[in-house]
């Protein structure tokens, strides 16, 4: 089980530069945060992992980045203009703004007593602006609010370009942009985030199987990066829960709040896998419609190309069934730096670590000189480093900032897997001593060796 609380990871990241308040200079904005020297590291890295796992070491899948903004009828024709919205709540007397779904009844109320609350209203999520020099109606656009729709819409410009036989997917990691009532839990629910999503296209009645096969995939990833298997669940949504396009949804769910009393408030969703069947081709294509929850329909007068796809087995056109599923990098890195918090009591101090997986790790090698202003020694380090960094491709980094003590601290709370340090034995035998982050032994290694010793433990990297 999960150990820590979002107040620890909070402080951590700032500490340690993972995560800053967005804007913090001029106070702050909500819902937005900036991902400081470490932080970049680790969400490059969860979605460098997630990449070569979904698409290198795949034979079906092609990448994708598209753009941001988009024309204003992609998202008039996937219904986002009409649904893609929150209840939305205020107090009469405090007058502050909560969504609906998400607020507590008996929550207290700053002006006393509880909160007063006016009836629900829809309030959409899309971010919107205008393309141009007049900001009219006509030139109205919006910034994505999930990176789903761009493969949906180059679904034919990919089949073309790359002669792609059913099942296939396209895969995309990108920004995206949701202007929610309440952003809160610091990355688990903010404006400006970022989407590991796949859309995956198969045949009508081969689409249980596939989706089956997803979220077993996609639960096995997290727990092959260090997800302890007892802080996920899956949850497959409830009829009445399902979004109006989906056919079936489970989602893989952490537990992002361990210090709920509840157990099942413990956990949350990090990704969702959709059978979202043929909607999303049908509503984008030409000649197709939009079917909105309530069966209101509205035909798709703008599309330039059917979106199908000509079974040679069969001798005909097809509309494929789509298989999603999408995960956030925010989230992910939230889980991952949870999952891998730990705290041990070593000589009457709190040492914390990130036992985070070597392929997640900011860094993969610290290299320490044990006195940094002695010359042998120092060269001696420095160019382990840059061997280690340029020859070998893992980000290494040379540190004589504090003792050594205080170094190995530094370096454990930032989930280096590996600290080499140089010392006055290394003039005489060529030979240093490597500490590993988990058990804090130390081995001597032959500087020659460090390449090949290394690259056992660290593995893909």
């Amino acid at each position: 089980m999960a150990n820590v609380d979002l107040d620890k990871i909070i402080s951590l990241c700032k500490r340690r530069g993972f995560l800053f308040q967005g804007s913090e200079q001029y106070g702050g904005l909500q819902g937005t945060w900036d991902y400081g020297p470490m932080g970049v590291e680790l969400k490059n890295n969860v979605k460098r992992a997630w990449w070569r796992r979904m698409v290198y070491e795949r034979d079906d899948m092609e990448g994708l980045d598209c753009a941001i903004m988009m024309n204003r009828l992609v998202l008039k024709y996937s219904g986002h203009e009409d649904t893609f919205s929150d209840p939305l709540v205020d107090c009469r007397k405090c007058k502050k703004r909560f969504r609906a779904d998400h607020v507590d009844p008996n929550e207290k109320c700053q002006e006393g007593g509880v909160h007063d609350f006016t009836e629900p209203r829809p309030f959409n999520l899309m971010f919107k602006t205008t393309v141009g020099p007049i900001a009219d109606d006509n030139n109205i656009a919006y910034l994505r609010p999930e990176t789903a729709q761009g493969i949906f819409i180059n679904f034919k410009n990919v089949l073309d370009s790359t002669n792609r036989k059913l099942p296939f997917g396209i895969a995309q990691i990108g920004k995206a942009y949701r202007n929610e009532i309440t952003p809160k839990n610091f990355i688990f629910r903010v404006r400006e985030f970022e989407q590991m999503e796949i859309e995956y296209f198969v045949k009508p009645g081969a689409d249980d199987q596939a989706h089956e096969k997803w979220v077993s995939d996609r639960f096995n990833w997290y727990t092959s990066l260090g997800i302890k298997p007892a802080n996920l669940k899956l949850y497959p949504q409830k009829k009445e829960e399902l979004a109006h396009y989906a056919k079936a949804t489970t989602d893989i769910l952490y537990r992002f709040f361990p210090d709920r009393e509840d157990e099942t408030r413990q956990f949350d969703e990090v990704e969702g896998v959709a059978n979202r069947t043929d909607f999303d081709l049908t509503c984008h294509s030409k000649g197709g419609k939009l079917v909105l929850k309530g069966g209101v329909e509205i035909p798709n007068e703008h599309a330039i190309n059917k979106l199908n796809y000509f079974d040679h087995i069969d001798n005909k056109h097809i509309v494929p069934y789509v298989i999603e599923p999408s995960a956030g990098v925010d989230r992910t890195t939230l889980a991952f730096l949870m999952d891998s918090y730990f705290e041990e009591q070593v000589k009457d101090e709190t040492r914390v670590v990130l036992r985070l997986h070597p392929e997640l790790s900011p860094i993969k090698v610290a290299v320490l000189p044990l006195k940094k202003n002695h010359d042998g020694i120092v060269n001696i380090a420095k160019e382990i480093k840059g061997t280690l960094q340029k020859s070998c491709g893992w980000r290494s980094v040379y540190d004589d900032t504090a003792g050594i003590g205080k170094l190995y601290r530094r370096q454990d709370e930032i989930g280096t897997p590996f600290c080499i340090t140089v010392d006055f034995t290394t003039l005489e035998d060529k030979t240093v001593t490597v500490r590993d982050r988990d058990t804090m032994t130390q081995e001597r290694v032959a500087i020659a060796d460090l390449p090949t010793y290394l690259s056992k433990r660290l593995g893909n990297c």
